[in-house]
């Protein structure tokens, strides 16, 4: 049975950093490739990151490029999300999900995680 994880997630002050935790289970993340989603409320669900499983290329949204950096650790089966600088506007929950594809489209994604709550405030 196909299962995604997160973890990582918490309260934290403008500037600070946190790093998200994926843990996969029930396949492999050789062939998978993993995404970064989050979601604020009233908003809709945007791409954050994604890595591929060929050969590791990463992708960011614009508003995150720089200051956050995905990673995976194919030993331990997680994917990692280092959140650095963050901001308010940050604030949202985040999901991992797993597909064929590294895309920052949603519908691309097979399986997603229950999500964990990142809050950016003083």
């Amino acid at each position: 049975q196909v299962q995604l994880v997160e973890s990582g997630g918490g309260l934290v002050q403008p500037g600070g950093s946190l790093r998200l935790s994926c843990a996969a289970s029930g396949f492999t993340l050789d062939y998978s490739a993993i995404g970064w989603f989050r979601q604020a409320p009233g908003k809709e669900r945007e791409g954050v990151s994604c890595i591929s499983s060929s050969d590791g290329s990463t992708y960011y949204a614009d508003s995150v490029k720089g200051r956050f950096t995905i990673s995976r650790d194919n030993a331990k089966n997680t994917v990692y999300l280092q959140m650095n600088s963050l901001k308010p506007e940050d604030t949202a929950v985040y999901y991992c999900a797993t597909g064929r594809w590294a895309t920052m489209f949603p519908e691309a994604y097979d399986y997603w995680g229950q999500g964990t709550q990142v809050t950016v405030s003083s």
